[in-house]
């Protein structure tokens, strides 16, 4: 429950610069969306606006990047074998042999939105379309649970009862990952562990 004091909530503890810094390095490592040099630049950057004092951003950047790599590559010598990662990426596989585009990572809906009207002039028609954003991504490294829009060709969300839906849902069972619709997306039960390779 949330004290008042003097009719105003009492604030949260800040998190200081250097531990968000820390955790953006993390989340870019884990979600393996950007190559090496693009994640520490994107760290590099943000300590240039967050840390003025630091001396040497890029070489901050580097340090904190490693770092989130040793951690994974370490870890990921227990992660059960196929991660949940992999098994997306099965169930993906499957699903667009059955013509489901699958958009992963992508900036927003007018993304998907465009994929969707460039299809329309293809000679092989889509049967649907799975997007998601890396935000949805980061959700998954830290909570386990990813959300997909799931649309039809026409752009409209899947609803209970669709074959499309039952489709996208058995895909995903298939490969042992348990998944349902709720409020217009659908919820897969699955922790984002994309294996590092040594490079």
């Amino acid at each position: 429950m949330n004290q008042q004091t003097g009719g105003f909530f009492r604030a949260a503890p800040q998190v200081p610069a250097r531990d968000q810094l820390t955790d953006l390095a993390r989340m870019h490592v884990r979600a393996g969306l950007l190559d090496l040099s693009s994640a520490i630049a994107e760290v590099e950057a943000a300590i240039v606006a967050d840390l003025p004092t630091d001396p040497d951003p890029a070489g901050t950047a580097g340090a904190l990047v490693e770092a989130a790599r040793a951690e994974v590559l370490a870890e990921q010598l227990d992660w059960r074998r196929p991660t949940d990662y992999q098994r997306l990426q099965e169930a993906f596989t499957a699903l667009g042999q059955r013509g489901v585009v699958v958009l992963q990572a992508v900036e927003d809906h007018w993304v998907a939105d465009a994929a969707l009207r460039q299809s329309s002039t293809s000679d092989q028609p889509i049967a649907g379309l799975i997007w998601f954003t890396a935000p949805d991504v980061w959700h998954a490294v830290d909570h386990g649970m990813l959300e997909l829009n799931v649309w039809h060709a026409d752009s409209a969300n899947v609803a209970p009862g669709e074959g499309l839906l039952d489709v996208v849902v058995t895909a995903l069972a298939d490969q042992g990952l348990a998944a349902h619709f709720d409020e217009g997306r659908v919820e897969v039960a699955a922790h984002w562990q994309r294996p590092l390779h040594l490079d």
